[in-house]
């Protein structure tokens, strides 16, 4: 799928189910098409359920029909893809397997023809595409063409009102990866042309002025179905978005960061009580949860999500039954020391963010394609709070959804905008939220900091702690300047066992080479 502005049958489109969390699995309508699906209102959630599971599944089925070829199936995920790209790339994580171009990511010296910074690109591509068919098909005028009306009419706006914000999310995901991508929305034409590239500064204004548009018309924060977006995840998005303006664009945008920020937390969220909690199979229980990819073992069935994570963390000495999954761990990712010492107490005892596996594993990562250098992350889990296995019978899949935003970042963001002088918040209500975390980490206030010891340095790393392997260490780090500095290494950055600086330019990710061959309005990123 090279460019967003193809057609799409409505057959791949629509699961046609009732519900955006079950039936996923259903075959689809091969014999559909536009009009006739989107002529019965009842068609309507299912279309919008397949823009919902564009993050989470890799097609049609998990072993064929993919969404996007020339990768394996399992591989080719929006999470799986995303996940690696913000995690591989930092002090975070490594992952042991050789797949041509996998390596790349810890060496830091991808090209634009590395399989893995394409795929991401294809999956960001495909999901606007199809978020923008949907909104496409529910503009004022083809719904009273189709004669929807009243309560109807409502939902229908209401839905696309959620495929905009989703599509926000994507066009974030590309602004923050690979900054200047094509771009092309549903008022595009529909048909064979080439699209025109959007500058980065130019695509932060329009993901801006997609959230602020949207907001009035999504749900109240919590009020929509769990999975679904509601004003507290738009609110969310645009602290994200301003926390980070100053890269993106060269201008900080620290007190907006703050007012959204304020926003989220005075929606009524609160922590959950146990941290471990949050990673679990029925953690869609969470108050905590904001918005989510959502799984479930027998439904929304994946390798490239949750299942990814967990089954590729799982090895040498551990058991999967531990981890609810009757099949065997792929031994493949671990953290690297930079993580790990973070926690003075690798126990738990102390902080209970220190999750890891220790026994047989060696702290030092002397070779990446040993899964025994390197400790494996542990929070994860396939099993519910009172200990059973997820719901997939055969123990594959998992039901543990992916916290893509939760409260505990908004605390941490809100901290560090104020920290950077953004105005509208304070020190002591910074202190307070970030207190609040390490509270619940050290069971007490035995864990709380004073205003002294709160500054931006703490906050890097008490995102690391709290947020480890959540996908947010690249945009961190990079927001931070230590992504690609040789001022702060980690092992097997640039390609050496005790890490070394690279380029500057690899703060953003090439455009395809096989793209900028197709398109001759792309130009490519420097340095690539």
């Amino acid at each position: 799928m090279r460019y967003i502005n193809k057609v799409f049958a409505a057959g791949l489109l629509a699961f046609a189910m009732g519900s955006c969390t079950g039936d996923l699995d259903r075959e689809p309508f091969y014999d559909a098409t536009t009009e006739t699906v989107y002529r019965d209102f009842n068609n309507y959630k299912g279309v919008l359920a397949r823009v919902y599971a564009g993050y989470a599944v890799t097609g049609q089925s998990t072993v064929d029909r993919p969404d996007i070829g020339g990768f394996d199936v399992g591989e080719s995920a929006y999470l799986r893809a995303y996940w690696q790209l913000q995690e591989l790339t930092t002090d975070e994580a490594v992952i042991s397997w050789s797949n041509a171009g996998l390596p790349d990511l810890h060496e830091m010296d991808w090209a634009s023809t590395n399989n893995y910074t394409r795929l991401m690109y294809d999956r960001l591509f495909f999901q606007i595409a199809v978020a923008n068919e949907f909104i496409r098909e529910t503009s004022d005028e083809k719904l009273s063409s189709r004669g929807i009306t009243g309560a109807n009419l409502q939902q229908a706006q209401l839905f696309r009102a959620e495929a905009r914000f989703l599509r926000a999310l994507t066009y974030w995901h590309a602004l923050d990866l690979y900054g200047n991508v094509p771009f092309v929305t549903e008022e595009s034409g529909v048909g064979s042309y080439f699209p025109e590239q959007i500058s980065r500064a130019d695509l932060f204004n329009y993901v801006e002025s997609e959230l602020l548009a949207v907001e009035p018309l999504l749900v109240n924060a919590r009020q929509n179905e769990y999975g679904r977006a509601d004003k507290a995840a738009a609110w969310t998005l645009l602290t994200k978005l301003y926390l980070n303006a100053e890269v993106y664009t060269g201008t900080p945008k620290y007190t907006e960061a703050i007012t959204y920020a304020k926003k989220v937390i005075d929606a009524g969220y609160a922590l959950e009580p146990e941290y471990e909690h949050l990673f679990l199979a029925d953690n869609h229980s969470s108050g905590e949860i904001i918005f989510p990819i959502v799984f479930d073992g027998t439904r929304i069935q994946s390798w490239g999500g949750m299942s990814f994570i967990m089954l590729s963390s799982i090895g040498g000495t551990m058991n999967s039954a531990d981890f609810g999954f009757k099949v065997s761990g792929w031994g493949g990712l671990r953290a690297t020391k930079n993580l790990v010492e973070l926690f003075p107490d690798l126990t738990g005892n102390t902080d209970e963010r220190a999750m890891f596996h220790t026994s047989d594993q060696n702290l030092e990562i002397n070779t990446i394609s040993s899964f025994q250098d390197g400790y494996p992350i542990t929070k994860f889990k396939n099993v519910t709070k009172s200990g059973q296995p997820g719901s997939d019978p055969s123990g594959t899949f998992a039901d543990t959804d992916f916290p893509m935003f939760r409260l505990a970042d908004v605390y941490l963001m809100y901290a560090e905008a104020v920290l950077r002088g953004g105005s509208g918040g304070d020190m002591a209500t910074a202190l307070q939220y970030v207190n609040q975390l390490r509270q619940r980490a050290f069971n007490g206030t035995t864990g709380n900091i004073g205003a002294a010891q709160l500054n931006l340095d703490f906050i890097l790393n008490e995102r690391g702690r709290e947020l480890n392997w959540e996908a947010h260490r690249r945009t961190d780090l990079i927001r931070y300047g230590r992504f690609t500095s040789g001022t702060y290494v980690w092992p097997w950055k640039g390609g050496v066992p005790q890490g070394t600086g690279v380029e500057s330019f690899r703060a953003l990710f090439p455009i395809p080479a096989s793209d900028l061959i197709s398109n001759p309005n792309l130009k490519q990123n420097t340095g690539y």
